[in-house]
Formats: C-alpha cells, structure tokens, sequence
C-alpha cells in the first residue's frame, strides 16, 4: 500500500474505530471531563484535561509504532531476507481484515490479544490510581501516558501493521495518524457522553465501520499477491 494511503487508512481506522474507542477508553474520558464538582456545568474547564490526556495517549501510540517499526526493521534487514517484510505484510493485511470482523462484532479473535496485553496491564493500572481523582493537567497527562498501553486489539492491529513497514519513523508515522484519527470521538466523549455512547452501540455503526476497514484490508492483500 502506498505510503500516503496507509497514513489515511490508519487515520480512517482510528476514526472508524472509534465504536471501539468509546468502549475501552469512554468511561475513564468522561471522569476526565469533570475535574471539580463547580466544573461540571462548565464545557470550557473540561478541555485543557481532555487536550493533556489525549495527547499524552497518542504519543505514547506513537512510541510503540516506533518501537515495533523497529522491529520489523530488524526482522527485515538483519536477516537479509525480503521475503521476511512481505510475510510482514500479509500478516498485517490479514490483520486488518480480522480487525474489521471485530469491530462489526462477526468475530471476536482479537481478544485474545488483549488478553496477552493484559499482563502488562496489570503492572501499569495501579500506576494510573496514582493520578485519580484529577487535579492537574499534569496528572491527566501522566494518565494518558499510561492509558496509551491499556490493552486493546484495535491498537495491537495497527501495530502489526507499523512491524510490516519496517521503519521506526514510519511506523511511528502510522500510530500517530491512527491516534489522531480517535481524537474526535473521545474528545466528543467528553463532552457528549451520553448521546456518543448511545449512538456508537448501535449495531448498524459498528457493521458500517467495520466493513470499511475489512475493505482498507483486503486493498491491502490486493496491493502484496496482485
């Protein structure tokens, strides 16, 4: 897949993810939002939280697509052997396709990556409490720091796909298009909790955004066996 389309299909990914997103991340969001009893009536106190913790979350998306992008550089060129990246990259290709059923709620093989990552977890949530409840936009930024590794098949996806690329610059590259790409939706969250979360368990949005990203998938397939 061409560079430039994989940056906007990460991007898309995320935005269309975002069913996903609410979900894994839309209750800790919504606390977020709501940094003292007198501010929960203001829209404007919420933002400096939501912008500290969000920007925290996608950069530390971004150093594990750099790091996996390391990876895959490693695997591809230590070796010398090009099949290595293109193995790489059907992997992440059949990924994307799996993502997709996920998301549409048709399969739900990921999980069990989630359930990998959650042995890690499990060292870095009681880390999080530290911050809990928020006073400062220091803490919501160290709470997106560690919210960034919470484990979730929707990340795990696309860090597969930052492996096949085999560059730590462009696999960074494609973990912050995708982080950017679920900004919107968990910067909606909030401020509209309600109304998102109801609207993003209805079924019909989960198939739409899941069909659109097995579509990103099989482009990709097409673009490695054509």
């Amino acid at each position: 897949m061409p560079s430039d389309v994989s940056l906007l299909a990460a991007f898309l990914v995320g935005l269309l993810g975002g069913v996903h997103c609410v979900g894994m991340c839309g209750g800790i969001v919504a606390a977020l939002s709501l940094r003292r009893p007198e501010d929960a009536g203001r829209r404007k106190a919420r933002w400096p939280l939501l912008l500290a913790y969000n920007l925290a979350r996608i950069s530390s998306y971004t150093l594990a697509g750099a790091l996996l992008g390391g990876v895959g550089w490693l695997a591809a060129h230590w070796s010398g052997v090009h099949q290595i990246q293109l193995g790489l990259q059907l992997l992440a290709a059949l990924f994307m396709v799996g993502l997709g059923l996920y998301l549409a709620g048709w399969w739900h093989g990921l999980v069990w990556l989630e359930r990998g990552g959650a042995h890690l977890w499990r060292h870095l949530e009681p880390l999080g409490r530290r911050f809990l409840p928020l006073r400062s936009i220091t803490g919501a930024f160290a709470l997106g720091l560690i919210w960034g590794w919470l484990p979730c098949g929707l990340v795990y996806s696309v860090l597969v796909w930052s492996i096949s690329s085999a560059s730590p610059l462009y696999g960074a590259a494609l973990l912050l298009s995708f982080g950017l790409g679920t900004l919107p939706n968990l910067l909606a969250m909030g401020m509209l909790a309600d109304r998102l979360s109801a609207r993003t368990r209805d079924p019909r949005v989960r198939r739409l955004a899941g069909l659109l990203v097995m579509g990103f998938g099989g482009y990709a397939l097409w673009q490695i066996i054509r």
